[in-house]
């Protein structure tokens, strides 16, 4: 799950460290959740500890999550704020997928924060739901698929949307994204 909206994600701007609250919208969003997840059973909740992610998840209704940093969103350094097309301005080939983040993270460093991740939660019997960010989201499903994390770039991802990680023919697989439905 990506958090609801905050205004930075509505305007645009690369938001990692700051730490700011669901708009009206993005909390309506959050809300909407509620009957896409019911009934289905998770082992294990994880939130970033990002309060955009917490309070997308306890207004999807779940009060009761373990909080995980390496599903934090990736850190922009000098970025924090900014918008993508702001920096293609100053260096119209930069990308954040394959450059990193000036005063930031590098791609490897979130790549080894998705391995992490994934092998920790990987022995979890049964679903695991984990409430993160737009960036670290996609890096997590490029990890998840054994693909560089610059690969994340091809996952275009929504505010408060479904999307899951699972298995087919016993090879990882992303089995819905970006969805407002519910989960299979």
């Amino acid at each position: 799950m990506r958090h609801g909206q905050t205004e930075w994600s509505r305007d645009g701007r690369h938001t990692s460290v700051t730490d700011l609250p669901l708009t009206d919208h993005g909390s309506e969003q959050a809300r909407m959740l509620v009957p896409l997840l019911a009934g289905v059973d998770f082992t294990l909740v994880v939130t970033s500890p990002r309060r955009r992610a917490v309070q997308t998840a306890r207004l999807a209704g779940f009060e009761d999550t373990a909080s995980d940093a390496d599903v934090a969103e990736w850190a922009y350094g000098d970025l924090e704020g900014r918008t993508s097309a702001a920096m293609r301005e100053e260096d119209p080939s930069w990308s954040l997928w394959t450059d990193g983040a000036p005063g930031g993270e590098t791609p490897e460093q979130v790549s080894a924060r998705m391995d992490r991740f994934i092998k920790g939660v990987d022995g979890v019997p049964g679903r695991v739901l984990v409430f993160s960010h737009g960036h670290a989201s996609r890096a997590l499903a490029a990890r998840w698929l054994g693909r560089p994390v610059a690969d994340g770039g091809m996952f275009s991802l929504d505010t408060a949307t479904v999307s899951v990680l699972g298995h087919e023919h016993g090879r990882r697989a992303v089995t819905v994204w970006n969805s407002t439905g519910a989960p299979r």
